[in-house]
């Protein structure tokens, strides 16, 4: 909407918008409902706003005349409105309250403001106050924002007008209120938190004046102001509206800097030299003074003094003063004596002149008294602001102390009197003399006592007047008492202190900095000082591990903004990550990278910052480019530097070669416990490559390789669990659990249930991996099956835990269960118990056997000696089992209880204990047994294996058909030792010389018994039989006596028929060569070992009579018949044949020491 129009309200509830130039109404009539009370329009012309006699307030489209909304929460009839200069609120008033709305939403800004009788409302031009006035109650400003009472009138500034009246009214720069009240106006000056009114004064003719202004007397009931500011229109009960020029009683500044300067951003905001307190001039001379420039200010006052026909008082004054800073002290006198100056119109800015030129000439007796005249012609409301200059005065006649006592006490009055205005004022007073006498540690309260108490001012009005007459900066005591601030903290080492002073210097405006070249510099080489000082704090307190302390000292560095920011950037990165505070520590990394990209230490610090919030993909980019950098730098230092690192190529090679060998011996197939998948080796391998887990384990290997620590990773990672049960059925097989994809998705069964919940188990173990017999080795393909045989020993061995489910054993388990359970019997259960270094034993509901959480039932004194008591072995050799830990006959005897499904399995299932290399080949039944037990034999020579009765294996006559025939301990001798043995050895002496004894001792030093194609080549000594004749049958058995060439007749039972005929050759022998000879601790005895001396039984004589000693004990032998061939086949019997022995008369005729080989 343009100027040319008018908005009226009617009382008929109508709202019309009428052009002024044809008078013809724009637009539809714009209707309400109720009596409008009050219109008001925004300052772009976008919305009119209408109150009405039903307490409707209602924003209309003042384009289209359209309804935007209606407001209702006005309880009574609405006074007034009005729109905010920022066109985005309204103000109301109901005559109780004041409210604030939003246009755009119409919501309530602040809560209702009481303020009885309320018939006006006005926004100040920048929207940041407005004012409501009341009938009976005064005018208050408030807080735009917060609803803040900033002035109360009280009743004394009552409009006492008509509730349909508008009695506000704002000056253009939004420091003075006019409020139109009965026979006066109120001006109302927020700069000085002054009111001052304009009275009407009465005549004869019924006219009255203020100045110029008021013509009339009747009661004003309105006010208005121009848009420039130029003029206040008054409307008053008689129907008059009368305009006034404001320029008859205020100076033509006021209307520059008042309303231009609110939107003219190239007026600068400066003090009105007419409200200056004391002091009036021009603004050319006020601004030349202010600009200290003495001389000319001179010239211009003289100009302006010889062109007024009748200078002002004022003029003379300021030249008085300005000359007596120049030192003319006689011309300053002569100025201040002029007639048109003190003589004929005093002024205390005359006297002060005169005092301050006789000041100067010395007369500082006459100066004093001068000052004091100042107080005789002084407006009331100047008597503060005098004495403060006096006091000043006294301080630059030289009592100073004197004057700081005096203005100390006029702050600490202004203080307790919450005056915040005088307070700065006073202080700052306070702290220039300070500066002048040198006292620069007693500055610091005064300046924080400003900083805090400043007013918005960004002149304060009585400052700039003691500046013209004292010559004193305020400005440049603000900035020299911050710089020599920040000198003495830094002096006293308090540099927390220090920054913040010089912070708030840096902080000044720009233009106030760069107005001063010292100020810059001083700020400049400060700082870099500071800087410098704040690293090295820094460094030191990294080094000393005090990362907090060491984080302020680069932060604040880094807050005085210094021209080189990227080393404190990477070191308080570097402290961050010390700390653990990843995403702080990755922002200071990405800014020392932004502000340097060619410099590698950042990149390096982004990658710390990044690994530490595990994005190892971006940390090992960042690496990268870090490397690349230094590579490509010009600089053949930073090149040589590279050699500190490793790549990440290098470290993943590393890894590779690492999993390579463990996997080696690791199961070719397991289950991923978190999929179901059944994952080979490659598999698996991938998956690790894109786990959380190798990105770390490359993003964190930079300078040198780990290899003990990737094997940890790799270790934990591909770490599996081994299942140990019995089978029970159509387990879940290798093509079952491909065919349905992963162990989750098979079948619910109860086996298949017994599968999901070992991987159940393994994952909240904290496994990825989990092996099972029945799923993970696919069975139709030989090779696999094959190799997975032959290393499962390992795997279980291997194996991060092995989970037992005894499936027989109810919840809840009691001792003694796993003793009995079928477990117990299996033959692939024993190195399941005994190779796994962690073992777990649930019942079949999947709970700790005997309810035992703990971390290792190998670590269970009660589980472990169950089974020790039940498999008849120390504790420790099931807790720490290796193969070597156990002789032949034990392990035999251990393997003996136990049973498999399949034959074959009874020997396969004991490769690992016994070591063993041979392959397996199912379908070669009993066969496997004797391959077994074959290379027993042959690997340890051990002739133990054929201490059994029983029925014969198939592979070899030597070798029993079941290991179950070793679960009886074959016969021993009783042990041959102390007085016994001395008496055997006496005998024998007796009976044997050295040589014969030689001679048989090194007759039994045979070969070492072996295999060969199926054959056995036993080292023995055999004795032949006689005679053999059948005692007594009893079913398939036979009792036989045998008459045996050296011993004595042997009794014996067998199934076999043997042949009486004595056509083929039986002999019984003894294989227990290797054990004769094992006691002798002197070894193999040689022939030139004849020596007699010393005790007799160190010497090979009596080693010899040792053994023979032992030759003659009783002996468990084996029966052999001899085949057409030339060979041997055993005779198997099914108890021991315990042969008598020789005692101690043997000769080297009985003792025939020979090899035979057996079938």
């Amino acid at each position: 909407m343009d100027e040319g129009q008018v908005i009226g309200g009617y009382g008929n509830g109508d709202v019309r918008r009428w052009k002024i130039e044809d008078r013809q109404q724009q637009g539809p009539t714009m209707q309400v409902g109720g009596s409008i009370s009050c219109i008001a329009i925004s300052q772009d012309g976008q919305w009119i706003v209408s109150g009405d006699s039903k307490g409707k307030v209602i924003v209309w489209n003042a384009a289209n005349h359209e309804k935007v909304r209606e407001i209702t929460e006005d309880e009574h009839y609405v006074c007034a409105v009005d729109v905010s200069g920022d066109c985005t609120k309204i103000g109301s008033v109901d005559y109780y309250s004041a409210r604030i709305f939003s246009i755009d939403s119409g919501a309530r800004l602040l809560p209702p403001l009481t303020h009885y009788g309320a018939i006006g409302v006005r926004f100040s031009p920048d929207s940041s106050r407005f004012a409501s006035a009341s009938y009976d109650h005064g005018f208050r400003i408030y807080n735009t924002n917060n609803g803040d009472i900033l002035y109360d009138s009280g009743p004394k500034g009552s409009p006492n007008t008509s509730p349909s009246a508008t009695p506000l009214a704002w000056s253009s720069d939004g420091q003075q209120l006019f409020v139109a009240s009965k026979s006066k106006i109120t001006s109302f000056d927020l700069s000085e938190d002054l009111s001052s009114e304009w009275s009407i004064h009465e005549t004869r003719t019924g006219t009255s004046i203020v100045g110029s202004i008021i013509t009339h007397t009747t009661l004003i009931s309105c006010v208005a102001l121009s848009p420039s500011g130029e003029y206040l229109a008054c409307g008053s009960n008689g129907g008059e509206i009368t305009i006034h020029n404001l320029a008859d009683v205020l100076h033509p500044e006021y209307f520059v800097h008042g309303s231009r300067a609110l939107t003219d951003p190239q007026i600068p905001l400066q003090p009105h030299p007419s409200r200056l307190p004391l002091i009036q001039m021009s603004n050319e001379v006020l601004k030349s003074w202010t600009q200290d420039e003495p001389t000319n200010t001179e010239a211009l006052l003289s100009e302006e003094i010889a062109g007024a026909p009748s200078p002002s008082h004022y003029l003379l004054a300021s030249r008085a003063l300005i000359r007596a800073g120049l030192k003319y002290w006689v011309l300053a006198i002569q100025d201040a004596k002029q007639p048109k100056s003190l003589q004929i119109q005093p002024s205390p800015i005359g006297y002060i002149a005169m005092a301050v030129a006789l000041l100067g000439k010395g007369d500082r007796k006459g100066a004093l008294c001068t000052f004091d005249l100042a107080f005789h012609d002084c407006e009331p409301h100047d008597i503060r602001l005098l004495l403060l200059l006096k006091l000043i005065f006294v301080f630059e006649s030289g009592d100073q102390e004197e004057a700081i006592t005096r203005v100390d006490y006029l702050v600490e009055r202004a203080t307790n009197d919450n005056g915040d205005r005088a307070t700065h004022l006073y202080t700052q007073v306070l702290g220039v003399m300070y500066m002048k006498k040198g006292h620069y540690g007693y500055v610091i309260p005064s300046i924080e006592c400003t900083k805090n108490l400043a007013p918005r001012d960004t002149q304060y009005l009585p400052l700039e007047t003691i500046s013209l007459i004292f010559g004193w900066s305020f400005n440049g005591l603000v900035m020299v008492a911050q710089q020599r601030l920040c000198e003495t903290l830094y002096a006293d080492e308090r540099i927390a202190e220090t920054v913040k002073v010089l912070l708030n210097i840096i902080r000044t405006p720009e233009a106030e900095i760069q107005a001063s070249k010292e100020t810059t510099d001083w700020i400049r080489e400060f700082t870099a000082k500071c800087v410098l000082r704040l690293e090295h704090d820094g460094d030191a307190a990294f080094k000393s591990v005090k990362h907090d302390d060491a984080i302020t000292q680069y932060s604040t560095a880094l807050s005085l903004s210094p021209p080189s920011r990227v080393g404190l950037f990477i070191k308080r990165s570097h402290a961050r990550v010390a700390k653990g505070l990843w995403e702080d520590a990755l922002r200071d990394a990405n800014e020392a990278a932004k502000a340097d990209h060619s410099c590698p230490w950042g990149y390096e610090a982004k990658h710390m910052a990044l690994h530490g919030v595990r994005r190892y993909d971006e940390a090992i980019d960042a690496f990268k480019f870090m490397l690349q950098i230094i590579e490509r730098s010009p600089d053949p230092v930073i090149r040589q530097l590279r050699n500190n690192y490793i790549s990440p190529s290098v470290t993943i090679a590393a890894i590779d070669n690492i999993i390579r060998e463990n996997l080696k011996s690791y199961p070719l197939v397991l289950i991923d416990v978190s999929t179901g998948f059944l994952c080979d080796s490659p598999e698996r391998v991938r998956i690790f490559k894109a786990s959380m887990s190798f990105k770390e384990l490359v993003s964190s290997m930079t300078r040198e390789l780990d290899d003990e620590r990737i094997l940890r990773v790799v270790a934990r990672f591909f770490g599996y669990v081994t299942l140990s049960h019995v089978w029970q059925g159509n387990e879940p097989s290798f093509q079952e659990v491909n065919a349905a994809k992963s162990v989750w998705n098979l079948s619910d069964t109860p086996l298949s249930a017994k599968l999901r919940n070992f991987c159940k188990e393994t994952r909240r173990l904290g496994h990825n991996w989990a092996w099972s017999d029945t799923c993970c080795i696919d069975k139709a393909t030989s090779s696999v099956l094959n190799q997975s045989v032959m290393s499962m020993y390992k795997w279980y061995a291997d194996s991060a835990a092995t989970l037992v489910f005894l499936s027989g054993v109810a919840h809840p388990s009691r001792l003694g269960d796993l003793t009995h359970s079928s477990w117990m019997t299996r033959a692939w259960t024993l190195q399941e118990l005994l190779s796994p270094k962690i073992i777990f034993f649930y019942d079949s509901t999947w709970k700790p056997y005997l309810g035992d959480t703990g971390k290792n039932h190998k670590e269970s004194p009660e589980i472990m000696q169950e089974l020790a008591d039940a498999l008849k072995v120390p504790r420790g050799t099931i807790v720490r089992f290796s193969p070597d830990d156990l002789g032949v006959q034990e392990k035999l005897r251990l393997a003996s209880t136990r049973h498999a499904l399949v034959e074959e399995d009874v020997a396969y299932s004991l490769i690992g204990i016994f070591k063993s290399d041979i392959c397996p080949h199912y379908g070669e039944g009993e066969d496997a047994l004797g391959h077994l037990l074959e290379e027993i034999v042959a690997r340890s020579g051990e002739v133990i294996v054929l201490a059994w009765s029983g029925r014969s294996s198939s592979y070899n006559s030597c070798l029993p058909a079941s290991v179950s025939v070793y679960n009886k301990a074959p016969y021993n001798p009783p042990p041959l030792e102390g007085d016994e043995m001395e008496t055997c050895i006496t005998k024998l002496r007796g009976k044997l010389s050295q040589q014969v004894a030689l001679q048989i001792y090194h007759a039994i030093n045979l070969p070492r018994v072996r295999f060969a194609t199926r054959r056995l080549h036993l080292p023995c000594i055999a004795f032949r039989v006689k005679e053999l004749r059948v005692l007594m049958r009893s079913g398939n058995e036979n009792l036989y006596q045998a008459k045996v060439s050296g011993l004595r007749n042997v009794e014996f039972m067998t199934i076999d028929e043997l042949p009486l005929d004595q056509q083929q050759t039986v002999v019984f022998v003894h294989p227990w060569i290797r054990q004769i000879l094992a006691p002798s601790s002197g070894g193999y005895i040689s022939g030139s070992d004849t020596s007699e001396s010393g005790s007799g039984h160190n010497s090979g004589y009596a080693r010899a009579l040792q053994i023979i000693a032992r030759l003659g004990q009783p002996f468990n032998a084996l029966l052999l018949v001899q085949q057409p061939n030339g060979e041997y086949r055993r005779v198997a019997a099914d108890h021991e044949i315990v042969v008598q022995g020789l005692g101690t008369d043997i000769t080297s005729k009985n003792i025939r020491a020979k090899v035979l080989e057996i079938l």
